[in-house]
Parts: structure tokens; sequence; C-alpha cells
């Protein structure tokens, strides 16, 4: 079951521009559906201040894995958790299902590097942000 594997889920409707042309969720709408359920997390999870913060993450790598097509209008559900984590950096393990589904229709990670706002420079993820990830962390 998703929800046994993953800690978090998140419902997220799809729109009908996430359709293309042959009938089906576009392959670059599961990226965003990652992004937005890891950021839905840090930002009400960790406090993760998007707009005025000192900390942000960027995204220095990700994989998808498609395994069945998704369609506007069904809403897919975003399943989180963290594979490893790091000083500086976190690696989300990503599923993407249909609502209620046991089967994932994609599955995914996505690497965090926490950097200085500024200087863009790696530093320590900080405390309330690590406590939120460590919550998502499952054994290996």
């Amino acid at each position: 079951m998703l929800r046994d594997d993953y800690p978090h889920c998140l419902t997220i409707p799809t729109r009908w521009k996430d359709n293309d042309v042959y009938g089906h969720v576009n392959n670059v709408e599961y990226y965003s559906y990652f992004d937005t359920v890891i950021n839905e997390w840090l930002i009400t999870q960790g406090g993760l201040d998007i707009r005025d913060g000192g900390v942000i993450g960027v995204c220095a790598e990700s994989h998808c894995e498609y395994k069945g097509a998704l369609g506007f209008p069904e809403p897919v559900e975003a399943h989180l958790r963290v594979g490893k984590l790091g000083r500086t950096s976190v690696r989300y393990e990503l599923a993407i299902a249909r609502a209620g589904a046991d089967e994932p229709a994609a599955t995914g990670w996505f690497v965090h590097v926490f950097v200085d706002r500024e200087s863009r420079r790696p530093v320590d993820i900080p405390e309330p942000i690590r406590g939120a990830l460590e919550r998502l962390v499952v054994a290996a």
C-alpha cells in the first residue's frame, strides 16, 4: 500500500492544461506534482519561508519513472518520504497515483540542496526543516 510506504500524501487536482494531445497528463506535470508535495511539506511542517527566509532549497537532481497514465479531471495523490537526509541536502522519494489507488502511476526522486539565499552556497538544513524531514525518513 502506498500509504504504508510513504508517510505523507497530498491530493492534487489535475487541470485541463495538464493533459497533452494524447489525452493523458503530460510527463512534465509529474515534476510539478513532485515540487508541489515537497514544498507544501516544507512550508506547512518545516516553516520554510519562501519569500524572505535566508535559506532556500534548490533542486540538484531529479528522476521520474512512468508506470501508467493519469488524466484530467482525476485528482492525483502525491506520496512523499525521505530516503536520505544529509547535513545540507535531502533525497525525497515520491510516488504519484490516482486517488485511492494501491499502485503508483509514477515513482521518482528529487534532491534538494539547502543554500544561503544570497550567496547560493550550501548551508546546514535549518532545525525546523530538519525536524519536519526526519518525520518522513523511512527505514531502508
